[in-house]
C-alpha cells in the first residue's frame, strides 16, 4: 500500500473542480450570439408597443421596445430615430434600446 506523505502539496487534479476552484474558462462562443446592432427610423406604430422600422438598406423589421425603455416612460413616434438590437438568427425582427432622436 503507497501512501503520500502528508507535506507534498495539492493532491494533482484528475480533471474534477471541486467548488473551491475557480470556474472554467468561457469558450468564445459567447461572441458569436451577440445581438447586431443597427439604426433606422420609425414609419409607424402599431398596437402593443410594436413599430415598423425602416432601415438605411431600405428593408423594414418589426420592432418592440426594450425593458427598459418601458420602464422610463420613453415614446415613440413616427420619424424618431432608434438604436436596435437584432438576432444574427432572425434579422425581420429586432428590439429597440435607444432613440436617438
Amino acid at each position: 500500500m503507497s501512501q503520500r506523505p502528508p507535506n507534498k502539496g495539492p493532491r494533482p487534479s484528475r480533471g474534477r473542480r471541486n467548488r473551491y476552484d475557480p470556474p472554467p474558462k468561457r469558450a468564445a462562443k459567447d461572441d458569436e450570439n451577440k445581438a447586431v446592432d443597427v439604426e433606422g427610423e420609425i414609419s409607424a406604430v402599431l398596437a402593443g408597443t410594436m413599430f415598423r422600422v425602416k432601415l438605411a438598406s431600405g428593408h423594414e423589421v418589426l420592432a418592440h421596445i426594450s425593458g427598459k425603455m418601458r420602464k422610463r416612460f420613453i415614446r415613440l413616434v413616427v420619424g424618431d430615430r432608434v438604436r436596435m438590437e437584432m438576432s444574427p438568427y432572425d434579422l425581420s425582427k429586432a428590439r429597440i434600446v435607444f432613440r436617438l432622436g
